[in-house]
């Protein structure tokens, strides 16, 4: 009898850690959608597919409110210990990056909604798109790698976040100069440079989650320092409002 309740507890903890690491991965397909629409929105100047995309968000919100949850519960009722303990605690880590994804994907749509009348050099769009299309592959690469644990998936896309900085300082420079020959151009590059700004903090919450992940199969933290080039600070400070 006393084996059969065992085995009872064993498999319903099993359950619920089984049901953690579904919702992660349920959050992280949200966040890669309401990403993906978002870039759409910026660069077709579609106010409609923005809108919708605003409202999307509230949906990561709720689905970390649910994780943080399930994780606090399964701490006080299990008392888990060792990889059970990182398990859950990868969990809390990585949906509260996630939520700050889903933030950032918001804002590059009310981007898309303050220029969708203006007109955008073709040049200057291609290149947000690039820096786009980056940082949903190490997006959906990190998610793969928690889903697989797959540390070093996880490492190759923690090494690969100095590409979306590289992108983004010439994006910056970019802009800066499109803005210096003509004044009116102004508050197009600054909407502009608000979403390059979004988009290379996905990166740096995809990198977060890759340490994350490397935590969790290893229990160890990365070895090296992180990989950062992100030159304009030495330009201009940061840009206020860019994670609103």
């Amino acid at each position: 009898m006393a084996d059969k309740v065992h085995d009872h507890i064993v498999s319903s903890y099993q359950e619920e850690l089984t049901s953690l690491k579904n919702q992660i991965t349920k959050m992280g397909g949200i966040a890669e959608e309401l990403l993906a629409h978002s870039f759409d929105a910026l660069e077709k100047r579609d106010p409609e597919l923005a809108a919708a995309t605003i409202k999307d968000d509230s949906q990561i919100d709720a689905l970390e409110r649910d994780i943080e949850e399930q994780a606090i519960i399964m701490i006080a009722r299990r008392q888990p210990v060792a990889l059970d303990l990182r398990q859950i605690m990868a969990a809390i880590r990585i949906s509260a990056d996630l939520e700050r994804i889903g933030d950032l994907g918001k804002n590059i749509a009310k981007r898309a909604l303050a220029v969708a009348d203006e007109h955008r050099p073709k040049h200057l769009m291609l290149g947000l798109r690039h820096m786009g299309e980056l940082s949903l592959e190490q997006l959906k690469d990190v998610l793969d790698a928690y889903i697989e644990r797959d540390a070093d998936k996880a490492q190759r896309v923690w090494q690969r976040d100095e590409e979306i900085d590289s992108m983004y300082n010439s994006i910056f420079r970019e802009l800066l100069t499109y803005m210096m020959e003509d004044p009116r151009n102004i508050g197009l590059c600054t909407h502009l440079l608000f979403g390059a700004k979004n988009i290379e903090r996905v990166g740096d919450h995809a990198t977060n989650i890759a340490e994350t992940v490397y935590f969790l199969v290893h229990g160890e933290t990365l070895p090296d320092e992180r990989p950062k080039s992100d030159t304009t600070s030495s330009t201009a400070v940061d840009l206020p409002g860019a994670a609103e």
